[in-house]
């Protein structure tokens, strides 16, 4: 499972934005490693520059002195739909008659293909496979009929899906937020200016203060010269469907979410993972890096529920060993995704490249292993065998979340229902084929209360096969009007 995408847009009073979005975008790296760009614009000229790879290895500094303007977007990708060449990078540029437009996108439209054929018929040339330029030329097509604001809820009328977007009209720059709030924006005072970002750590990289989130089918349009920004409200749905992934694993860990620390959230997680499943052991160790805090959370809550024990039965015997939390596995951090593995044994091998239990940690004790999700189950399985053969009497293995049953059409690379060890296997036939000595999984209840949401405000479709989006050939887990493209009758209505 990969992450996502990231975007940032900043307009800024009397200084470039060319630096503070390539900082902005090395806070989301881990949000896509693919690709990466910027779109400026000096109030006369739009400028780009969009390369594949790592923000560090995309842009020289040359590169970002040739981005003038102090407003601008940047991106960095992980392709879920278009493909991975350098054409499909963004933010996607396009000049036309009304200007030009920069637009970067977080997420993944469903009905992207009926809006291409649409516009095709219109006379529109598609560059690439993409969703995002789909938007583009949507939205270009607006703004030749309308004004800003209705051409973009023009637009929001037409597409349908997840979608978190920043983008530039020639010196304006704009947030957009999808009507079920899939995909997350946020925004950030600079002091001379504003931003708005996927995540608060982007904001804290410019030394900005969070403000708040944009709000599920909200227009932010920021000043032209770094002033106040204006609000709009262009759709209310009566349910959010935020992703619930974004808590348990994609976004940064010191990232705020809806006033939360991502940190405290996965770390409660970890203790509500502890309440629901608990094991007698004696170390307790995440796998790294994602299931460090859910393990310290599983690892306080397991010592407080020994002492609460003890409590009541009288006082332990002395020197009775309370539960360790311990850094059982060590990460080789210089083995990336490029690693070339062209056999199925170098594949297998790739797990004890990339990590190495501590003996001593290990050897003789019973051990808790905490991650955050299964996907396909091989790297589990390996990873119980690692604890195995460094002499662990027990392998437990606890997840903080519920099983993947079901793939992702909201713009997280899934695995297929067929490669998904979860979608027809219960829990004891997964536990069976990690060869763990326990199995279990956090409910998605103690989800929905940890994060302090509904559960019918949450994107679930990836554990319940039930999505918050009209999906051909899918179960829909609420009434959704699916956009009539072509419809005269609903693109008036947008202008409403």
């Amino acid at each position: 499972m990969h992450e996502k995408c990231g975007v940032v847009g900043v307009s800024l009073a009397g200084r470039a934005a060319a630096r503070p979005l390539y900082y902005s975008l090395y806070a989301l790296q881990h949000r896509g490693q693919e690709s990466a760009g910027i779109v400026t614009h000096d109030g006369f000229q739009q400028y780009d520059h969009v390369e594949t790879g790592l923000v560090g290895d995309a842009f020289s500094a040359a590169d970002l002195d040739d981005l003038r303007g102090s407003v601008g977007a940047g991106h960095v990708r992980y392709p879920t739909s278009g493909g991975t060449d350098a054409s499909c990078a963004q933010p996607f540029s396009v000049s036309f008659k009304s200007g030009s437009l920069g637009l970067a996108h977080n997420g993944n439209l469903v009905n992207a293909a009926d809006v291409r054929g649409d516009l095709e018929e219109r006379g529109h040339a598609f560059t690439t496979r993409g969703d995002t330029e789909v938007i583009a030329h949507d939205l270009a097509h607006n703004l030749l009929e309308s004004d800003l604001v209705r051409a973009v809820k023009r637009t929001m009328s037409r597409i349908h899906g997840s979608y978190s977007l920043t983008i530039t009209h020639d010196d304006t720059v704009m947030g957009l937020r999808d009507p079920q709030g899939n995909r997350p924006l946020c925004i950030g005072d600079l002091g001379d200016g504003y931003v708005l970002a996927s995540e608060s750590a982007a904001i804290d990289t410019l030394d900005g203060d969070l403000l708040r989130e944009v709000r599920p089918g909200e227009l932010v349009v920021l000043g032209e010269d770094g002033s106040d920004f204006d609000s709009y409200q262009l759709a209310s749905p009566p349910q959010s469907a935020n992703c619930f992934f974004e808590y348990v694993y994609f976004a940064r860990p010191d990232s705020v979410i809806d006033e939360e620390l991502v940190y405290d959230v996965r770390r409660e997680l970890g203790r509500r993972l502890w309440e629901e499943s608990p094991v007698e052991t004696d170390v307790v160790m995440p796998v790294p890096d994602s299931g460090r805090a859910f393990a310290t959370g599983y690892a306080e809550a397991a010592n407080e529920g020994r002492e609460s024990h003890e409590d009541a039965e009288g006082s332990a015997e002395e020197g009775e060993p309370s539960v360790e939390f311990a850094e059982g596995l060590m990460k080789n951090r210089y083995v990336g995704r490029t690693f070339i593995m062209p056999s199925q044994n170098e594949r297998e091998r790739a797990v004890r490249l990339k990590l190495n239990p501590i003996k001593s940690t290990v050897e003789g004790r019973s051990v808790t292993l905490i991650d955050d999700s299964i996907v396909r189950g091989t790297t589990s399985t390996q990873l119980v065998e690692l604890l195995q053969d460094a002499g662990a009497e027990e392998v437990h293995v606890r997840i903080g979340a519920p099983p993947i049953v079901a793939p992702c059409y909201m713009g997280i690379d899934m695995a297929s229902r067929e490669e998904l060890i979860a979608s027809d296997e219960t829990t004891e036939d997964v536990q069976d084929v990690l060869e763990a000595d326990s199995l279990a999984y956090l409910s998605i209840d103690a989800i929905a209360e940890t994060v302090g949401r509904e559960r019918a405000d949450l994107c679930l479709g990836c554990v319940t096969g039930e999505y918050p989006y009209d999906i051909d050939g899918e179960e829909t887990d609420r009434e959704v009007e699916r956009p009539q493209v072509g419809n005269r009758t609903m693109e008036a209505a947008g202008d409403d």
